[in-house]
């Protein structure tokens, strides 16, 4: 049987928004809440990877399971790698590196990603959503990912490109990238070897990095947009959201 790990990285010292994993809804912090969507999956073992001591015992305090990394890691892939590794758990298949600060994100996607990823036999994948909002496409804050055919939710086609830049007048399988990515374990190791490429220090896009070593992403469609908490405006939003459904 395919055995799949979850591992979500966080940490404090966030450039626009410090602290936020551990900002409240529902008297829940951020980053127990994608603990227990990552839970809610049954998809495999779950564990929080953090430099913070303050975020490891959120964790567990909430019941959840963190293990502390070291500080200097320069992305979260790196992060998710040492965590790994320290975990020894033996005989994964899969690591499925889940954003930290997406509390609301959708379990049934998350899923999803993972049966894709076991029915494909696929080295690395990640989710994409529609575009609804127009403006979406000349806003550099927002991801957006280029694919080789439309999603159409029983297709995982290979990532073109990645890009923050303005991409309004293309029209041609523009989607919005959601950051959650699946890995071969395999791949997950020769990726943390790879030097980080210009383009993708750049763009401040990791996933530049494989797709500049000739690693393919395959992309499967997401049902919605999740609301990523990068600003105080982000967190207000993600918070009414999540407090009115209660």
């Amino acid at each position: 049987m395919t055995k799949t790990l979850i591992i979500i990285p966080s940490r404090m010292a966030a450039t626009r928004l410090p602290g936020k994993p551990l900002l409240k809804i529902n008297n829940l912090s951020i980053v127990s809440h994608v603990f227990k969507r990552a839970e809610e999956t049954n998809i495999g073992e779950v564990v929080v990877a953090t430099e913070d001591q303050e975020i490891l015992v959120d964790v567990l305090k909430n019941g959840g399971r963190a293990i502390l990394t070291r500080n200097n890691h320069k992305t979260g892939t790196d992060r998710i790698f040492e965590a790994y590794k320290k975990l020894d758990i033996k005989d994964v298949d899969y690591i499925l590196n889940l954003q930290g600060d997406e509390p609301d994100i959708n379990k049934d996607d998350i899923i999803n990603l993972n049966n894709f990823m076991i029915n494909r036999d696929a080295e690395l994948g990640t989710l994409a959503a529609k575009i609804k909002d127009v403006k979406m496409l000349n806003n550099r804050n927002v991801v957006k990912v280029i694919v080789e055919n439309k999603l159409d939710g029983n297709n995982f086609p290979n990532a073109l490109n990645f890009t923050r830049e303005n991409l309004s007048k293309n029209n041609k399988n523009i989607y919005h990238h959601i950051g959650i990515y699946s890995y071969k374990t395999s791949v997950l190791e020769k990726f943390v070897t790879l030097e980080q490429t210009n383009n993708e220090k750049k763009n401040k896009l990791e996933q530049l990095r494989a797709l500049d070593n000739n690693l393919k992403i395959n992309v499967a469609l997401a049902k919605s947009s999740p609301i990523g908490v990068d600003t105080e405006e982000d967190y207000m939003d993600i918070k009414k959201i999540m407090e009115y459904k209660i």
